[in-house]
């Protein structure tokens, strides 16, 4: 994808449906998983702002994956105000997500085309965020505010929403399977799916098979979804 623009990235977080959730400091380290991501077919990547200098190694991962691999989407996520905003997508972010809905966040992304999903746990939020332009609105935690039956009441008076939960969705068919049945059309999933394991053991090819066989999950029940 050369372009990257708003509407592409978009597709691509909605054609990959699982959103890969990650955060850690050491940059070589981050290189490696994100490149086993994307070698799995997961191409959008979510790396959290979480630690200190995170938007450093942020810039310093985008630089390389623009010339190694320049097909990796690399978005941005625990973002709650716009100045944070602002910096990463001046360091590359195509997608940028939030635990939070912030109307100032929603301008910035809007002003150069980003994607922006905010953290939503009820309809009047999510209502809300469609209005400062939102189109993947993120659920969280997706637990904690009502699973996937949360999201099936709210599709039922609003089924134009787009709903990307993050926090409590696990890389298994019983949890997948619940998820997209009640209607949405990506999901978020870190350490449940790139496993500290995996991390602390540096199995890159561990982690690739993780997500390879987590997307062909995905991609098997939403199949199975749109035929019936």
């Amino acid at each position: 994808m050369a372009t990257k623009d708003r509407m592409a990235v978009l597709a691509a977080m909605m054609d990959q449906s699982i959103i890969p959730v990650f955060y850690h400091p050491d940059v070589e380290l981050c290189k490696n998983v994100i490149q086993a991501c994307a070698n799995a077919g997961a191409k959008c990547v979510e790396f959290t702002n979480r630690g200190d200098f995170a938007a450093q190694a942020f810039l310093d991962v985008t630089r390389h994956f623009a010339k190694a691999d320049p097909s990796v989407i690399m978005g941005v996520g625990s973002i709650v105000d716009a100045p944070t905003a602002a910096l990463f997508i001046a360091n590359g972010a195509k997608f940028v997500v939030g635990p939070l809905l912030n109307a100032e966040v929603a301008k910035v992304c809007n002003r150069r085309g980003i994607p922006y999903s905010p953290g939503c746990g009820s309809a009047t939020e999510i209502g809300d965020a469609q209005e400062l332009g939102v189109e993947i609105v993120k659920v969280f935690p997706g637990s904690s505010v009502g699973g996937p039956d949360f999201v099936k009441s709210v599709m039922g008076p609003m089924p134009w929403t787009r709903i990307m939960p993050t926090g409590g969705v696990e890389p298994t068919e019983e949890s997948l399977r619940k998820w997209f049945g009640a209607g949405i059309v990506a999901c978020g999933i870190g350490s449940n799916m790139i496993t500290k394991k995996l991390l602390d053991a540096k199995d890159f090819a561990g982690i690739e098979d993780s997500v390879r066989k987590t997307l062909a999950l995905s991609k098997t029940i939403k199949a199975e979804l749109a035929a019936k």
